[in-house]
């Protein structure tokens, strides 16, 4: 039985890095539209939309999958983690739908390093806190927000069909709502189902993890006030 424990353990860190290896972004790719959306017909521009917002997650949101695995590895049941992924949806549909509008224009040079903080923000959060706060879901709404405003300037690159501008913004909404539960089933089954509960958890997962993607997310900060 020791044996077969220490097997376990032992698994994390090979689930760990099978799970960053299937979430790396392509780094040669990117958000490209290269059809002329006024031929396509109603289903394939909702198809194409529901497929660019879940590409924005995966492979290319590296900074909003490293925030979707943030608040998952604190507490990584599903249902405490569905609650918060559905604040930060919730609220980046808000912003999202706002900036797509014309009624917010966010400077992005302000909204990126928001967003890296907001990433080191939890990560910090997971290293201190013994169990998840109650709190958390508002902190999530209020990053959610700042979040869609960053959805928003890749929307707006893209540009939307206007004979279809409100099912095209579904469309895109959907498909990054998509792509973080897609994260968070993998990171579930990966690492949540199987080590949960171990009384080792925090100190051999959440902990370690978490000081990498904070490290990654404090780089992205000083990359991005100072050298975007």
């Amino acid at each position: 039985m020791k044996a077969l424990r220490e097997n376990r353990r032992n698994l994390v860190p090979g689930a760990l890095l099978l799970l960053a290896g299937l979430l790396l972004p392509q780094l040669a790719a990117a958000h490209v539209l290269d059809v002329d959306v006024s031929k396509l017909s109603r289903t394939d521009i909702i198809s194409t939309y529901l497929k660019l917002g879940y590409t924005h997650i995966l492979p290319l949101g590296l900074d909003h999958i490293l925030f979707v695995l943030s608040i998952f590895f604190l507490e990584p049941r599903l249902k405490p983690v569905l609650w918060q992924a559905t604040a930060f949806t919730v609220a980046h549909s808000i912003t999202l739908g706002l900036a797509m509008y014309g009624l917010i224009s966010p400077p992005a040079s302000i909204v990126e390093p928001i967003i890296a903080l907001s990433i080191l923000f939890v990560a910090i959060e997971n290293i201190l806190a013994d169990k998840l706060n109650p709190w958390r879901v508002a902190i999530v709404f209020g990053f959610g927000l700042i979040h869609g405003m960053g959805f928003a300037s890749v929307l707006t690159g893209l540009g939307l069909p206007r004979t279809m501008f409100v099912e095209s913004l579904i469309s895109f909404n959907v498909g990054v709502e998509l792509g973080q539960v897609t994260v968070i089933l993998l990171a579930w089954l990966l690492v949540g189902r199987w080590f949960a509960d171990k009384p080792w958890y925090k100190q051999r997962v959440v902990v370690p993890v978490s000081v990498l993607i904070g490290l990654v997310a404090a780089y992205w900060t000083v990359e991005r006030v100072f050298f975007a």
